[in-house]
């Protein structure tokens, strides 16, 4: 697979990306140890900023690196026949106390889709469902485009 061309996008271009889409990968890091999970998100553009509701169980992996106040990176791609699209948004996450919520906090939130099903073994009492926000150190995009067209047999 030949690479025609990789370039950086626009930060207009990355925001367009993120607020076309609403899930993507997070990925936590404590010490050498890491952790990637799936998640859905809301995004403020104007903000340059990441909204996540996160459920875990009291002796979940998750909430044992959500405690820690971990370093995150967040990736959204997308793909369209040859050409691949990736923003990459580093930072620290952090809590949103329930008691601090403004409105516009819980718009964003609102834009942070729930998966169309949810399965859990535990009972929903035992559910935490917490409040995040990422304002990103860094946010990049790239786009590569493919020649398929050269591609060594």
């Amino acid at each position: 697979m030949a690479l025609d061309q990789q370039t950086a996008l626009s930060d207009a271009k990355t925001d367009t990306i993120l607020g076309r889409h609403e899930t993507g990968v997070l990925s936590l890091a404590r010490e050498d140890e890491p952790y990637a999970i799936p998640i859905s998100y809301g995004y403020d553009a104007d903000q340059r900023r990441f909204y996540l509701r996160l459920v875990s169980t009291p002796e979940s992996e998750k909430r044992r690196f959500l405690a820690s106040a971990p370093r995150a990176r967040i990736v959204v791609y997308e793909e369209d026949a040859d050409v691949y699209r990736s923003v990459v948004a580093v930072g620290t996450l952090q809590t949103v106390p329930k008691d601090e919520l403004t409105v516009e906090h819980i718009e964003q939130y609102g834009e942070a889709k729930r998966p169309l099903f949810e399965i859990w073994g535990d009972a929903k009492p035992d559910l935490d469902i917490g409040l995040y926000r990422l304002t990103p150190d860094s946010v990049s995009g790239r786009v590569i485009e493919v020649d398929r067209e050269h591609e060594p047999s």
